[in-house]
């Protein structure tokens, strides 16, 4: 183990102090809701002042802070101050970002996969009134996204590939780049949806070549649960207008003449009066792991995922999670006939995770190897319970 490793070993268990949930229950629920810093308090307690003695001039260090965190965002996935900005959630964003296309022929088609998370499949089924097709391509193994499938849907009538980074339910990645590649190949456009992803992997978006890129801070990036962003291509900024929109996405907002223009920036995704809140609370989590740095957080998720793998696989139930190390994100998915009991089980013992038609554990860099091993004895534990 090298140095840096070593360091951000040592970060990773300092800032457990961060995380007053952790001195409740052993916390694996991460992917559904991330731990807040003890920090998100004082902020909430400054944002309460603010508003108990206002003065309209806070405007001025507010516009600053939420432009700050959108290009702290931006930085943390490699792409340039400016193409990322901030809203209240992806589905805002996403339905935002599909006012920008003509559904008109020959580009009718959206490709989508079936493992999406809800809110996909419920806006591109009601942009078909504008001329949308939504193909959604099904998966072969109902974990992971058929990517030889989704290249295949791929063609001259396609505007826009909209898929998962990682699965919501399983938490299996999908190779993303070759996707893109194909995809731009046929002259379409890739949106992803990091949100499971974003905070237990590096991203780099230059890596992955997409053109949209959408996330949140409340699961792996330990934030609010009111705020989300959407990344946009630079090149493709001035040839985008969403026709849902709102004056500060105008070129000068704050002069309050008439909005006649967008912004260049991603700003022009924006609507309406911010929710500066949000990314004031955000910006907290994003902070701790940036100085704690993915590519640590990354191998301790391995370990531990690995680990629970393995003796999921010895106690013979159903793992719904790929084995291969660079096919899973954070998330371990374990089905099998009680599985809904022994979830709520281990929730009223003090273990929380989530449960959607499988039992989802995700542990993130505030856990501890100790941590894990408690809950699979826990766990193994309960299971002979209700099976008795």
């Amino acid at each position: 183990m090298n140095n840096d490793i070593k360091e951000a070993l040592a970060a990773m268990l300092a800032a457990r102090a961060e995380f007053p949930v952790l001195n409740e229950c052993i916390y694996l629920n991460s992917n559904s809701s991330g731990a807040i810093p003890h920090e998100v308090h004082n902020v909430l307690i400054a944002y309460s002042n603010t508003l108990l003695h206002w003065r309209d001039t806070v405007w001025e260090q507010w516009w600053y802070e939420l432009h700050d965190y959108a290009d702290a965002l931006a930085q943390f996935i490699g792409a340039p101050k400016g193409s990322v900005f901030t809203d209240t959630n992806l589905s805002t964003l996403l339905g935002r970002l599909a006012t920008c296309f003509n559904y008109q022929s020959p580009r009718t088609r959206v490709i989508i996969s079936d493992l999406e998370f809800p809110t996909v499949a419920f806006v591109w089924q009601n942009f078909r009134r504008y001329g949308a097709e939504m193909i959604i391509v099904p998966s072969k193994d109902g974990c992971s996204i058929d990517e030889e499938a989704v290249c295949a849907a791929i063609d001259e009538r396609t505007q826009l590939v909209c898929l998962s980074h990682a699965t919501f339910g399983t938490g299996a990645l999908t190779d993303i780049r070759r996707i893109a590649q194909y995809a731009h190949q046929m002259g379409a456009l890739i949106a992803v949806d990091a949100y499971q992803s974003l905070g237990t992997i590096p991203i780099d978006i230059n890596e992955l070549n997409v053109d949209f890129l959408l996330g949140g801070a409340h699961k792996w990036l330990c934030g609010s649960y009111e705020s989300a962003f959407l990344y946009i291509r630079p090149r493709l900024l001035t040839s985008l207008t969403p026709s849902a929109t709102g004056w500060i996405a105008s070129a000068d907002p704050l002069s309050f003449d008439s909005a006649t223009e967008y912004a260049s920036t991603a700003r022009r995704f924006a609507s309406g009066t911010p929710a500066v809140l949000p990314s004031l609370i955000s910006r907290v989590g994003l902070e701790i792991i940036q100085k704690i740095g993915m590519p640590a957080i990354r191998e301790v998720s391995l370990q531990r995922t690995q680990r629970i793998l393995e003796w999921a696989e010895q106690t013979g139930l159903g793992i719904l999670t790929l084995g291969t190390p660079s096919r899973r994100a954070g998330i371990v998915s374990l089905r099998f006939p009680t599985d809904a009991e022994v979830a709520r089980k281990l929730n009223e013992r003090g273990f929380v995770c989530s449960y959607r038609n499988a039992i989802r554990i995700a542990p993130h860099f505030y856990n501890t190897d100790e941590e894990i091993e408690l809950f699979l004895k826990i766990l193994g534990e309960i299971i002979y319970e209700v099976k008795k």
